[in-house]
């Protein structure tokens, strides 16, 4: 049978920079469901579904013709009792009434101001305006629609910034402090990175995980990173570390464990190459590479492409030429 072509690469070391990976989920640092503090019809919607709002925009507004009449009607009541008061003091200073007449002009008026006041803020909550600034989501109402406390109308998030939340475990936390960098990634945008950095850190761990819940705080200046997101996040550590590094092309993973076919004489002393499978630990990945914890040593040759037509003590024959290039920052062309 004659050898198998393959392609080869090198097992070296490299400085990789630290990190901490986790899975993470985006969340807004604001965000809330806007809703009615009190009853009513709707009488205008003053914004579109998926629109950007600035703190006090109005969104929507109820009727108020019921309270408009009753604070005319308090206003006037309040008008006359400001008079019987002012009639009150000078018949007080001249000993006509007793101080109980005067006192009880005064509460009138206190009264009757308190009532006016009441009807105003019930006006006030019916002009329902945005409370921070943010990105509206989709309208959840309609005009002439009667709308109870609580039902919501429309969904606001602050996207800039925006946080990420994540878990560490307990054994990371010594290595953890506020302002370290933090890099992310999501399958939304493939081609990005995003940066960031740590925030907060939860005093207390999760007693059934022995983890520790982390935020990272993201500028999100272009909005892209919504909340909700699932996101895969990188803590990066100030030191940086010697790995042995091979092309993520030549891990075969199984059930069983990852291995590689490791190029060499054959043991039989035949002329040409054969292939070893080796089984080996990996840890972190970088773009198209993939580092070596256990199992390779360095300046060792693996095979990098066709290991799915491989077995083990295989005759091969290199061919370098058509390898594909690697990358530790691949672009989605270059796939």
């Amino acid at each position: 049978m004659p050898p198998e072509s393959i392609s080869s690469a090198v097992v070296h070391e490299e400085k990789w920079q630290g990190t901490l990976g986790a899975i993470g989920s985006v969340t807004a640092i604001q965000g809330v469901n806007v809703t009615p503090e009190i009853d009513g019809t709707v009488r205008e919607i003053a914004f579109e579904s998926g629109a950007i709002v600035a703190k006090g925009d109005l969104l929507v507004r109820l009727d108020t013709s019921s309270e408009e009449a009753q604070l005319r009607a308090t206003e006037a009541q309040a008008e006359l009792a400001r008079l019987n008061a002012e009639r009150s003091r000078k018949l007080r200073a001249e000993n006509t009434i007793s101080q109980a007449d005067l006192d009880t002009a005064e509460a009138t008026l206190k009264q009757t101001l308190a009532d006016a006041d009441a009807i105003r803020a019930a006006i006030g909550k019916k002009t329902i305006r945005a409370p921070f600034a943010g990105r509206l989501g989709i309208r959840q109402v309609n005009l002439g629609e009667y709308l109870e406390k609580g039902k919501n109308i429309v969904s606001l998030q602050a996207l800039s910034p925006i946080s990420v939340e994540f878990s560490l475990p307990q054994q990371e936390l010594a290595q953890l402090s506020r302002g370290m960098r933090v890099r992310l990634a999501t399958d939304a945008y493939p081609d990005r990175k995003f940066e960031g950095e740590l925030t907060a850190i939860n005093p207390d761990l999760d007693a059934n995980t022995r983890s520790v819940r982390v935020q990272a705080t993201f500028e999100n200046k272009e909005q892209l990173l919504r909340p909700g997101m699932f996101a895969r996040v990188d803590v990066l550590l100030p030191v940086e570390q010697n790995v042995l590094v091979i092309p993520a092309t030549s891990v075969l993973s199984a059930p069983f464990g990852d291995s590689v076919y490791v190029i060499e004489s054959p043991t039989n002393g035949t002329p040409g190459l054969a292939v070893r499978q080796q089984f080996i630990r990996t840890g972190r990945a970088r773009g198209d590479f993939i580092s070596v914890e256990n199992g390779l040593k360095a300046g060792e040759r693996v095979v990098s492409s066709g290991i799915f037509k491989l077995r083990n003590g295989m005759s091969v024959v290199e061919k370098n030429d058509l390898t594909p290039t690697s990358t530790k920052t691949p672009h989605p062309a270059d796939s």
